[in-house]
């Protein structure tokens, strides 16, 4: 899953600790989620996406097989 936290950043002018402090998780952890390292749970993804005024979709971009959502077949 790709995201697109250092440019949502750069736009408010905040460092990845000022990112960290304002959703109460380490600078690593904002590391690792912006490099790609780990995917946040849904929690913290709504925590980051409110942070910047966004909805989880415009934070962070799924990478399944066609682009689109995961398929829920059964």
């Amino acid at each position: 899953m790709k995201n697109r936290i250092r440019v949502l950043r750069a736009e408010k002018d905040w460092t990845q600790a000022q990112l960290a402090s304002h959703i109460g998780v380490s600078r690593q952890a904002v590391i690792a989620v912006e490099n790609g390292k780990y995917d946040p749970a849904l929690p913290l993804a709504f925590k980051i996406a409110r942070a910047f005024g966004k909805n989880v979709e415009e934070v962070f971009l799924w990478e399944g097989g066609d682009g689109g959502p995961p398929s829920w077949s059964s």
